[in-house]
């Protein structure tokens, strides 16, 4: 048994009966459940169509998200997240950049490293390199005045804590910006790699090993592990090349907003709502929604 997700963006809702009802129908689903009014929806299908991909294309015109995946095992007893434009809206690299001076250069490597053009550990050092001799107070600056929190966030999180779950920010950002989103946000723990300072500047490098897509699929295994549940009970999210590998691994994988090249190779792609559509995909009501304190 599959279920069938449609969903919109919370801000500018424009998920009707009409759709929800007419694709219900051609595909010979079960009754459609409302898990809030114009905004998400779901039904369960025996199996999955062949033009499931040309509905998926048709309905991302109109500014709606269709996700199919199992009914069983979909609520989720883990949250694995990337933070760099998931759970933030910025790169938190390029802001840094941009503040000394060489926000284009970095700007464009980021971009490339996200689409999977480069490798990330290359495009990391070569990034963290034109950093080199920045004030280290420029980072509490950034923080404060560049960074805005992806919608949603704080309630994916209190939600999934409140039914018993665990979450996790595992960044291939650095730690002087996890520590604060995390706490911000409620995570439960956080990793990321760590930009060396001395004499109060940077100095253009990371300590080793970097974090980048193999420690994402190693912080994974060892937190699955170490809480005694399976990665079939995780769901990860992320948008660059370097979340692929924990996307793949986890019970359900989310390209949330992600560069063309990653969310070709999503099964759950999210173009169009925030982050609680990935309460909305484990099946929750917004009627079951924690609010953060």
């Amino acid at each position: 048994m599959f279920i069938v997700t449609l969903l919109t963006d919370p801000a500018r809702p424009t998920l009707d009966r009409e759709t929800v009802e007419a694709l219900r129908n051609a595909w010979g689903g079960g009754d459609a459940q409302w898990l809030s009014p114009g905004e998400a929806a779901e039904f369960a299908l025996a199996g999955l169509p062949e033009n499931v991909e040309d509905v998926w294309a048709d309905l991302q015109a109109r500014g709606i998200d269709l996700a199919a995946q199992p009914a069983a095992g979909r609520k989720k007893r883990m949250l694995l997240a990337d933070m760099d434009s998931t759970m933030i809206g910025q790169e938190c690299i390029d802001e840094l950049a941009d503040m000394a001076g060489v926000g284009d250069r970095v700007k464009e490597i980021t971009a490339r490293a996200m689409n999977g053009e480069l490798d990330f550990e290359g495009a990391l050092l070569e990034r963290v390199g034109l950093l080199a001799g920045l004030d280290a107070g420029v980072i509490d600056r950034v923080y404060a005045e560049r960074i805005s929190f992806t919608p949603g966030g704080a309630t994916l999180i209190a939600t999934m804590k409140a039914a018993g779950g665990h979450a996790a920010l595992v960044s291939g950002g650095f730690t002087a910006f996890t520590e604060k989103v995390a706490d911000h946000l409620g995570f439960d723990e956080n990793r990321a790699n760590v930009l060396l300072e001395e004499g109060g500047r940077l100095t253009g490098d990371v300590t080793r090993p970097i974090l980048g897509r193999a420690a994402k699929v190693a912080a994974l295994e060892e937190i699955t592990a170490r809480l005694g549940i399976s990665e079939a009970d995780a769901m990860a999210v992320g948008d660059g090349a370097n979340d692929l590998g924990m996307l793949h691994r986890a019970g359900a994988g989310v390209a949330l907003h992600a560069k063309p090249a990653v969310a070709a190779q999503a099964d759950l792609r999210i173009n169009h709502g925030d982050l609680t559509a990935l309460l909305y995909l484990q099946g929750y009501a917004r009627s079951e929604f924690v609010t953060a304190l």
